[in-house]
């Protein structure tokens, strides 16, 4: 077994800071580089929706998704505060039903793992949703937090930990060492099978309407995801384009995030915008995340639109890689691990 050994750790988003406080539970010495200025908009993690709803994710996800998401619920309740596990509601239209099927036999791997509700159901979960729907699928074991509070908090227990963040530095002014590089799509530069999915998302505010649960309303073109951030906030996603502009939102986008949340409900088409954002998703040719050696730089990278859901299971299987460099995790990347260091 390696002796816990300094590591620099590059990238303050949710993969670079859920590896770093698994290495430093771990008592390596840890250092963060971040080139933003505190936690913020340059990293997507900050677009991110922050379901923990691995069993939905199976609906289009591979297995080792559904399987190793498993582990974000219970990472993120013992490491920071407000995560709410009330489950994830399924729902479509009534034309829409066959796409509800298709949702349920996709994820049914797991016995008992979703129930299937009647009006009824659904408005005892959901009192705002009574009279709007005649079924829907409830996934009782997810859960789903607010990914910049938990970023924060996260930041606060690493460095409870005696780790240490540095912002307003680039990569390549780092010690000599072993080095995690967790910068995701800006990783590019040394890992060329990368490419960005761009995701666009709304932030609005609809205080006469408490939904608390996230909600996924299914549409063979327009699918939406809506997830609820207290007081009244609700965060509208679901936009996967294969394009790797990073600008900003599209008014297609927002008409298509806002069309699909009148049709869950009326009320709101009276709710204010608050925010828009966009960013690229790193994501490999699978959208399987990996973890490379190349040299003294250890790369992890890849979670595509699983970041907070993935992040956890990746840092523990790189944090044993640290630990014993023999270990060859099902995430390491084979075919890539002998490469001449970048």
């Amino acid at each position: 077994m390696a002796e816990r050994q300094e590591v620099t750790v590059v990238g303050g988003g949710v993969a670079g800071l859920c590896a770093a406080v698994a290495l430093r539970e771990r008592g390596h010495p840890v250092t963060v580089v971040e080139r933003g200025l505190g936690p913020g908009r340059q990293s997507c993690s900050w677009y991110a929706g922050g379901m923990l709803a691995p069993w939905c994710e199976g609906e289009t996800a591979e297995e080792p998704v559904v399987r190793l998401g498993q582990e974000a619920i219970g990472w993120w309740a013992e490491r920071v505060p407000g995560v709410e596990r009330r489950g994830s509601l399924v729902l479509a239209a009534a034309r829409d039903g066959p796409e509800l099927d298709r949702f349920a036999r996709r994820t049914a791997a797991q016995p008992g793992v979703h129930h299937l509700l009647n009006d009824g159901g659904i408005a005892a979960l959901e009192p705002a949703l009574a009279g709007r729907f005649t079924r829907a699928l409830y996934f009782p074991q997810e859960a789903h937090l607010d990914p910049r509070a938990a970023l924060a908090a996260l930041s606060r227990r690493f460095c409870g930990l005696g780790g240490i963040i540095r912002y307003r530095r680039e990569a390549d002014h780092i010690p000599r060492g072993l080095v995690v590089d967790a910068r995701g799509f800006a990783a590019r530069d040394a890992l060329a099978d990368l490419r960005g999915v761009r995701g666009e998302m709304l932030i609005i505010r609809a205080p006469e309407i408490r939904i608390t649960r996230p909600l996924r309303l299914l549409h063979p073109r327009h699918p939406l995801y809506l997830v609820p951030r207290g007081e009244g906030l609700y965060m509208l996603g679901a936009t996967q384009i294969e394009s790797e502009d990073r600008g900003g939102v599209t008014a297609r986008g927002v008409v298509d995030l806002l069309n699909a949340a009148y049709a869950l409900h009326p009320a709101f088409a009276e709710a204010e915008i608050v925010e828009t954002g966009a960013d690229l998703r790193p994501a490999f040719p699978d959208n399987l995340p990996r973890l490379r050696r190349r040299g003294r730089r250890l790369y992890v990278n890849g979670l595509f639109r699983h970041g907070f859901l993935l992040a956890p299971a990746c840092a523990r299987m790189l944090a044993e890689v640290v630990a014993d460099p023999s270990f060859i995790p099902e995430i390491m990347d084979e075919d890539h691990r002998e490469r001449s260091p970048a």
